[in-house]
């Protein structure tokens, strides 16, 4: 019981990061699962269940607040599904020993890029030119569907990213289009993994504990999104999937306890200093435009 009570908390984080940032979901849940010993098709099959509900949740908050585009979802869905189904299959035929360090690495590389987002790109403001092509859309929709499922996360951190970096979409409609477009995602990995796996295989009381906080964190995630310090919780969010991530695949590798902790103390070290950085840069940005407004408002 009080596993679950745990994993609530934990849908009910993961679903703040990822309605705010459009990312981090199935990557955060997926972490601590497989940190709890879950196995990694189990694990990937838990989130992508609970996130039927929460992106369903979330993409109907997403719409009433007007942050989606309704044109990037109806291409992204269609291959996000196709590719979901794809990896959700592989990951189910995958050995549980050889499946946990390539999830792990996967998962490893996604926490880098979670970070290396907000803290290279973070204070960037993208210019928007129109709508992002379907030759475009459609291959990214295909990629990050199979890193999703065989990852337990990726739709966000590959979907997000690269509209972003696209400069075509608003970040407001970015999040909301790719949480929205998710429930299409997280449906073909659901059945892959019930064709790979059997009902059997899936902890649904995992999945039902993750759907539970997910759903309450949807709405208010929906609304933070136009107020949340975005750069400050994506360097949070990241720094932890790289923490944890890395003591597995260590672990996996047999370095021995010491030399484990040594590493995560570092990493430590080095993630609350990227927090502190993202925080001092989001007090400096803040001011500057403080100090903009006023000179605006200044008389000629």
């Amino acid at each position: 019981m009080r596993k679950l009570i745990v994993l609530g908390f934990v849908g009910l984080v993961a679903q703040l990061i990822d309605g705010s940032l459009g990312m981090a979901y199935g990557v955060t849940s997926s972490t601590l699962l497989l940190a709890a010993g879950v196995a990694p098709a189990a694990a990937s099959a838990a989130v992508h269940f609970s996130e039927i509900g929460t992106s369903l949740v979330s993409g109907a908050s997403h719409h009433k607040f007007g942050n989606v585009d309704w044109r990037t979802v109806s291409i992204l869905a269609l291959p996000g599904f196709i590719g979901a189904f794809i990896g959700a299959t592989l990951l189910s035929n995958m050995d549980a020993a050889v499946a946990k360090p390539v999830v792990a690495v996967i998962l490893l590389s996604l926490g880098f890029y979670v970070v290396y987002r907000f803290l290279k790109l973070g204070g960037a403001r993208p210019t928007f030119k129109g709508h992002p092509s379907a030759f475009f859309l459609a291959p990214m929709g295909l990629v990050a569907g199979t890193l999703d499922a065989v990852g337990g996360g990726g739709w966000g951190p590959v979907g997000t990213t690269s509209l972003l970096s696209s400069g075509r979409l608003e970040p407001r409609k970015v999040v909301g289009s790719i949480d929205t477009s998710e429930f299409v995602v997280a449906v073909g990995a659901s059945l892959g993994f019930i064709f790979g796996l059997g009902s059997q295989g899936i902890n649904w009381g995992y999945a039902v504990a993750l759907l539970a906080g997910g759903v309450v964190a949807a709405p208010i995630a929906a609304w933070l999104v136009k107020h949340l310090a975005a750069r400050v919780l994506g360097v949070a969010a990241g720094g932890l999937i790289i923490l944890t991530n890395s003591k597995t695949l260590l672990e996996a590798f047999g370095v021995p306890g010491v030399g484990v902790a040594t590493a995560a103390a570092v990493i430590f070290v080095l993630w609350v200093s990227g927090i502190v950085w993202a925080v001092k840069q989001e007090r400096r940005a803040k001011s500057e435009a403080a100090d903009e407004r006023e000179l605006e408002a200044a008389p000629a």
